[in-house]
């Protein structure tokens, strides 16, 4: 006899239940919660998460179900084919009255002091469902609280035990750093060895506890959820482009929080997207025009700033000109930059900022499987890519797909950390990746996979040798079948190529090569920003430099003539688009400070007075309607120098030092993963140069000495030094070659 429904209505396999009343389809094996969920009906929670595993902790979503004795817990509790199921009965009101009594026994009731007032499901439920009075006299336990970072503040008296942020660490963030110890009413959660959290997506269980245990300790005490206004915004520090909101008072980003969004980033955010806006605010951001009078800098009127940056543009036009565009700039800002080179009639425009090796004239291009599709994946590699500090959600993705069955391999030069057990492990030097791909072994592997995927980061993408490597992923994905995932390395890499600020004469490394005479030097903080950074501020010294800036720093001011102070994605209406090829909206949350500008309309004035055609716009709205996709083929530029002896260097981007903002915002700088600069070489590769961990060592590349600590690292491929850069004491280190010895 079929197990089907006899109702033909009935789709297939699902089961025909009925929730106070309403007759519902539901699938076989969902919960009750999850058919009240999606057909509106209101079921109170505290330990049911959508996006983690049900631990049926809390009780507090019990619900009479018909021919059951007592009630039931609807997050734990499977539909079955003419189930009945009330949520108002006296019985479940009764029940969830209780359970909610019991929660309360040991609960602070703090909630004037507390941050999580005004948002707090324990609030918002006690006030339909709690007693006026308790009937407990007992005294209440106190848990004493353990510093688990810079990032998350406890105060363990108020948990109620859901679990929540226990399953989030296991399932989601894969680093089990949190757990409970003892049981019963002694039951407590925290880290047992009192160390602060090291995952990238720490900042998560704030979201998901549902009460004050966990709360944001930057913004700890600073302000009330109902004194602030949420913004629509955009993660900016990767191409992930992650939707978030930006809580804003009088003007100031406050905090920043997840906004649901499944293709992109769920209901997460990793804490560089959440923590960063606190690097907004550094003492040295550019909030006044300023110009270089006899080597002194004094500040300005926009009048004096924009006429000597129009001065310099008109004197050192054509190819004398190079202009240098940070990747996460804003596709209105692009335009407006393709066409102001357009004007001033030079080839020399782009965003490639950070890569050695653009000899294939490679650009950012979209994934080859939408994001969310990742996670459905039966196979990944992972080529050139320390993913969890790349893109710490994509990495979240591998993980799902990986506790779904899917087997991972990996071809790194670096034996990183993972969240996922590896099936294959290649750890070779960087010149010898392409060849790695390849083996014959990893290839049948791929190829007899069904839903195959190549990620590809940007330790592969910004070495000497990315130029062969993106040949061989190209030649492999399309030898097994599997889809091709470069990541785009900035913010809004895709979207500045898909808008043409790409090179027609001279590419980022060849414009600092052969120095121009004059550069626009746009959202990029020149001392550690560029791919080479000893030629960029020799190049940059030498000419006339118009800086559009965020920050007024060292580095910019030694090079620049006029600092032109424009405003950061949260202050701005701007677009990105993201790995997914998404065009997505970012609303101005913060205020502007002092007489910044966002950077279009500072463009519109130079475009404008420059008499360039496409400046004629008065608003964002005319600006958006004249853009359209521009089709740039780059020029290919030169390789670069692999020649040489010594170790290969292998750089990957230090993750909270990849941008200006990030660079600035204290409390992750002092996160653990944030670690000091060093220089980490194989133990046999440390013994042949007589080196050893903890001794001082000096590195010597083309680009100039670093002299750093050495860490002895068996993690590292032979042949190898492997460096974090965003560092100035890392930044000659980039690619190429080194010659190590002590100091």
């Amino acid at each position: 006899m079929s197990a089907q429904p006899s109702n033909p209505n009935v789709p297939p396999d699902h089961v025909t239940i009925e929730i106070d009343g309403v007759e519902m389809y539901a699938p076989k094996g969902s919960m009750i919660i999850q058919s009240a969920d999606k057909a509106g009906i209101p079921v109170p929670r505290f330990c049911y998460h959508d996006k983690l595993s049900i631990a049926a902790n809390c009780r507090m979503c019990l619900v009479d179900v018909e021919k059951m004795g007592k009630p039931a817990p609807a997050c734990a509790t499977p539909v079955m084919d003419g189930m009945k199921v009330s949520t108002r009965s006296e019985k479940t009101l009764g029940a969830q009255r209780n359970v909610m009594e019991f929660l309360l026994i040991n609960h602070p009731l703090d909630c004037p002091v507390c941050d999580q007032g005004g948002e707090c499901e324990l609030q918002d439920l006690s006030m339909g469902y709690g007693r006026s009075v308790s009937r407990f006299a007992e005294r209440k336990r106190v848990v004493p609280d353990e510093d688990i970072g810079p990032l998350v503040a406890t105060e363990m008296t108020r948990c109620i035990h859901c679990t929540r942020c226990v399953r989030f660490t296991a399932e989601i963030a894969g680093t089990y750093e949190l757990g409970g110890m003892s049981r019963g009413e002694n039951l407590q959660i925290g880290t047992y060895d009192g160390k602060p959290l090291t995952t990238e997506l720490s900042g998560n269980v704030i979201d998901v506890c549902p009460v004050g245990a966990l709360t944001n300790k930057p913004f700890q005490f600073r302000a009330r959820a109902w004194e602030m206004l949420a913004r629509e915004s955009l993660g900016y520090h990767d191409a992930l482009g992650s939707n978030l909101f930006l809580h804003v008072r009088r003007g100031e980003v406050m905090r920043a929080v997840p906004r649901d969004n499944d293709a992109v980033n769920e209901c997460w955010l990793s804490d560089r997207d959440r923590y960063s806006h606190l690097g907004m605010y550094a003492a040295d951001r550019a909030s006044v025009p300023m110009v270089k009078d006899g080597g002194e800098w004094r500040e300005t009127t926009w009048e004096e700033a924009l006429a000597k940056a129009i001065a310099i543009l008109r004197d050192n036009g054509a190819d004398q000109l190079g202009m240098l565009v940070h990747p996460a700039t804003s596709n209105e800002e692009g335009t407006l930059l393709a066409r102001l080179a357009d004007a001033l009639g030079t080839g020399n425009l782009d965003h490639r900022i950070g890569q050695r090796d653009l000899s294939d004239g490679a650009v950012a291009e979209t994934f080859g499987m939408p994001v969310a599709d990742i996670e459905l994946a039966d196979l990944v590699v992972i080529v050139g890519c320390n993913l969890r500090h790349e893109l710490p959600l994509v990495n979240a993705r591998v993980r799902k797909a990986w506790r779904n069955g899917a087997k991972v391999h990996v071809v790194n030069p670096v034996d990183f950390d993972q969240t996922f057990d590896v099936d294959g492990k290649h750890i070779v030097a960087p010149s010898k990746i392409a060849a790695t791909l390849d083996d014959a072994a990893l290839r049948e592997a791929v190829g007899a996979a069904s839903r195959a995927v190549v990620i590809v980061g940007g330790l592969a993408e910004n070495g000497s040798h990315a130029a062969a490597i993106r040949t061989a992923v190209r030649s492999f994905a399309s030898a097994t079948g599997a889809a091709l995932c470069r990541i785009p390395l900035g913010a809004n890499a895709v979207g500045l190529s898909d808008h043409g600020v790409l090179p027609r004469t001279r590419d980022a490394n060849g414009m600092l090569a052969d120095p121009r005479s004059a550069y626009v030097i746009y959202g990029i903080e020149p001392g550690l920003d560029f791919a080479d950074t000893a030629a960029a501020m020799q190049a940059l010294g030498r000419a006339q430099v118009v800086a559009f800036s965020h920050f007024a720093c060292e580095s910019t001011r030694a090079v620049a003539d006029v600092i032109l102070p424009i405003g950061l994605l949260p202050e701005i209406d701007a677009t990105l688009t993201n790995l997914d090829g998404r065009e997505q909206a970012a609303i101005a949350g913060g205020k502007l400070p002092g007489l910044a500008r966002p950077g279009w309309r500072v463009l519109r004035a130079l475009g404008g007075e420059l008499g360039a055609e496409g400046f004629g716009f008065t608003d964002l709205a005319g600006l958006r309607d004249g853009m359209s996709k521009r089709e740039v083929t780059p020029v290919a530029g030169k390789a670069a120098d692999i020649a040489g002896d010594g170790l290969e260097v292998a750089a990957t981007t230090a993750i909270y030092r990849g941008d200006a903002v990030v660079r600035r915002s204290g409390p992750l700088q002092s996160h653990p993963l944030n670690v000091s600069p060093r220089a980490s070489l194989h133990p046999e590769d440390a013994r042949a140069i007589g080196l050893e961990q903890g001794a001082t060592g000096k590195f010597d590349t083309a680009a100039g000495v670093a002299t750093l600590p050495v860490d002895i690292n068996p993690n590292v491929a032979r042949g190898t030094l492997w460096v974090e850069v965003g560092h100035g004491a890392t930044a000659p280190l980039r690619s190429g070659r080194v010659t190590a010895r002590g100091a």
